[in-house]
């Protein structure tokens, strides 16, 4: 239950909360404006009026599908004669009604829907709806103000974010351009090629640096070098199938890795993948 707001109609203060995405309205609050001493009174009278009944009915007829329509027709049959009375409490807990709300404790009282509230305002008054209407389109507007401006800074604060992992990408992850005698250097396993190609390291160099941990340098690996690693491994595929040395087949291998690297940290789609 989100917490009330306050609107101000003609000095009175009247509270507003949403539920389900559906707004309500205080009927103890506008009460107050035909008899502020005792304004329960007020919203027990309007309920004993036929009409009332009818209204709250087919409300509920049209938004609650749990709503017990027998017991509403024993309500409305009794509604209008001089002994009826009905309580808000009572309607609700009898007929399952949602278009009228309950609260006890502070900030408590008899809260309505809108559309329900907005009712009683112009058996109230119909001077004070108007004045009602007003301030509540008032609220939602700013509100909704208050809504744009959230999503505009969380918009810009999300490139902001992005901007940041990129370059963070660019000056971590792209891998170095691997020195002659690196490239000179035999590698027998063809997978440590690719592992120098793309981290400029070989398994047995990571696990070295690295023995608190668990797994080999691809188990931490992020999502873009293990996407240009399964192409490097293409690529060296047919590399090898032209009869390329592993020092050529490294050099390529390393320049391809840097330039994908390039390409993936500013790709919208491997961004989804994360």
């Amino acid at each position: 239950m989100a917490k009330n707001e306050i609107i101000i109609v003609k000095g009175i203060q009247i509270a507003t909360f949403r539920i389900e995405n559906e707004d309500y309205i205080s009927l103890t609050d506008i009460a107050r404006n035909k008899n502020a001493e005792e304004p329960k009174d007020v919203v027990k009278n309007w309920m004993r009026s036929r009409t009332t009944i009818e209204f709250l009915g087919l409300w509920e007829q049209l938004n609650n599908s749990t709503f017990k329509g027998v017991e509403f027709d024993s309500f409305l049959f009794e509604a209008g004669s001089n002994s009826f009375t009905l309580s808000p409490t009572k309607w609700i807990e009898t007929t399952n009604a949602k278009g009228i709300i309950s609260k006890q404790g502070k900030n408590g009282g008899t809260f309505a829907h809108k559309d329900i509230a907005f009712e009683f305002a112009s058996w109230v008054s119909s001077g004070f709806k108007l004045y009602l209407i007003k301030e509540f389109q008032r609220l939602k507007a700013d509100e909704n103000d208050r809504l744009k401006l959230e999503w505009n800074l969380q918009r810009t604060l999300s490139k902001i974010n992005y901007r940041i992992h990129t370059d963070a990408i660019k000056e971590n992850l792209i891998p170095n351009e691997l020195s002659k005698s690196q490239i000179q250097f035999v590698y027998a396993d063809e997978a440590d090629l690719l592992n120098m190609a793309l981290f400029g390291f070989t398994a047995k160099q990571w696990r070295e640096d690295n023995s608190d941990k668990e797994g080999n340098v691809r188990d931490y690996a992020t999502i873009e070098q293990l996407v240009i690693l399964s192409n490097l491994e293409s690529i060296n595929a047919v590399l090898i199938h032209q009869g390329l040395n592993q020092s050529e087949r490294l050099k390529q291998l390393n320049k391809t890795a840097i330039q994908h690297m390039k390409s993936l940290v500013t790709n919208l789609n491997v961004k989804k993948l994360k």
